[in-house]
């Protein structure tokens, strides 16, 4: 499949990449700073543009979205519509614009999150914005068969508990090869509207 690939170069999309092209997929990588393609997809014109360039394609994942963590009194109007843009419309925009580029049988694989069910002290923004993601890939499922729609929601990774660890108390970790799995089943599998939770 010819595959296009945000995030690509971060933690989940550097092992999300590995594991489709050990499977013999043609990957095209998306990130700000590196890839084959390098856009900012907070900007849907931009977006626009990764569909211009990249050509047809037969599976559209997204491995990027940022939110702030903050406590909720210091959260701002500026954070929730940082959240609402770095991980919510992005990926919403992701999956409207390439509806008319992905193959009639296609697929999207959007991410998520642990904190859309179980939530943290300064994780509001991440729920808010996992739950949204949640609940679109659920409608957008019945709109658009049979392209198919999916997302992976995972726990915080083994590989980034020094940075993130202390975020999730009790809450354990999975390595991120288990999570770029997950994105492989949604890729090749036949299911749509899935929340795949890696936990």
């Amino acid at each position: 499949m010819r595959i296009l690939l945000t995030g690509a170069t971060g933690t989940l999309g550097g092992a999300v990449h590995t594991a489709l092209a050990a499977r013999g997929h043609d990957v095209i990588t998306v990130g700000r700073r590196a890839g084959d393609l390098r856009h900012d997809l907070t900007d849907p014109d931009q977006i626009t543009a990764v569909y211009r360039a990249a050509g047809a394609l037969d599976a559209v994942v997204s491995a990027a979205g940022d939110v702030p963590y903050k406590p909720l009194a210091e959260m701002t109007p500026d954070d929730w519509r940082a959240a609402f843009h770095g991980k919510v419309l992005s990926q919403l925009e992701l999956v409207r614009q390439g509806l008319p580029r992905v193959a009639e049988r296609g697929s999207f694989t959007l991410i998520t999150g642990i904190l859309a069910g179980e939530p943290i002290p300064t994780g509001t923004a991440a729920s808010l914005a996992n739950g949204a993601v949640e609940a679109f890939v659920r409608a957008a499922a019945i709109e658009i068969a049979p392209q198919r729609i999916n997302a992976v929601s995972p726990n915080v990774f083994t590989e980034s508990l020094d940075a993130y660890g202390d975020f999730f108390p009790g809450m354990g970790s999975v390595p991120v090869a288990d999570v770029a799995r997950a994105y492989v089943r949604s890729v090749e599998g036949s299911q749509t509207g899935q929340v795949y939770a890696v936990k």
